[in-house]
């Protein structure tokens, strides 16, 4: 069934994406009350009433594209952590970030974005990545490659003896054991800033503007769409172990994401 799905028209999950925040993200963008933002776990981890309600939307219109599907979103998994638990079952699941980038989101900025993918057994088999103030639409599809607004994106190699971008996580969540490994990107010819909306983050590697990222977190919906992004963009991602990222979870940490394997495997040398 699901190869079906997977070859045929996916156009309705793109449409899907788009009405989530035309309905419950845009019209909130810039004109969000103080009672409709929430801390999750402190004051750097923010939920809005668009969060909610853009998963709930795309929980109902995700699922009734796939029968049988099941969904993993953010929200849902802060309000039970069970749900989790779908990573590891047979069923093909919807990853969901209704809104990546709340903080900026919650600012009135426009780097925030909607992340979908479709996995199957731990597997990402296809995902999306929409930024709905920049009205730009990057889709993957695994073995199928990527492209943003029908335009194929490929990764590219840094330019030799460049200095290497990198976009890592953010001071504000990170404990002293990950600062100290992220350190490491701390030499001359990297430039390492915090990363904002990791979807978006991802985005720019996958298009070439952005060498590599560096996450010291495995949240499946911060990553999944990314990660399957970059791959079939042309890039490659390993942990500090060595081994690709696992959206199911348990992996060494911290990770990259980059432009090419070489690339990868220089940063991760730099995080161990």
């Amino acid at each position: 069934m699901i190869d079906d799905f997977l070859t045929g028209d996916l156009s309705d999950v793109e449409e899907a994406v788009r009405k989530a925040a035309a309905a419950e993200i845009m019209p909130r963008y810039r004109r969000l009350a103080a009672h409709e933002v929430d801390e999750k776990t402190g004051p750097h981890d923010l939920v809005t009433i668009a969060d909610r309600s853009a998963e709930k939307h795309l929980t109902a219109s995700l699922t009734a594209l796939l029968p049988g599907s099941v969904v993993v979103g953010e929200e849902a998994v802060h309000a039970d952590a069970a749900v989790a638990e779908a990573l590891h079952g047979g069923a093909p699941v919807w990853i969901v970030d209704p809104v990546d980038g709340t903080r900026q989101f919650v600012h009135g900025e426009p780097g925030f974005c909607t992340l979908v993918a479709l996995a199957l057994r731990g597997e990402v088999l296809a995902s999306w990545t929409y930024a709905p103030v920049l009205d730009e639409l990057a889709v993957a599809v695994r073995g199928g490659g990527a492209r943003l607004g029908g335009t194929p994106l490929r990764s590219g190699s840094p330019e030799p003896g460049s200095v290497l971008r990198v976009a890592m996580s953010h001071p504000d969540y990170t404990t002293p054991e990950q600062k100290r490994a992220l350190l490491g990107l701390a030499v001359p010819g990297v430039e390492a800033r915090p990363c904002g909306s990791a979807g978006l983050e991802y985005l720019s590697v996958a298009r070439g503007d952005l060498d590599a990222v560096a996450f010291s977190w495995e949240l499946a919906w911060d990553h999944a769409a990314g990660l399957l992004l970059v791959t079939e963009a042309g890039g490659a991602h390993l942990t500090v172990t060595g081994e690709p990222f696992r959206i199911a979870g348990s992996n060494d940490l911290p990770f990259t994401a980059a432009r090419d394997e070489a690339t990868a495997r220089r940063v991760r040398e730099l995080l161990t």
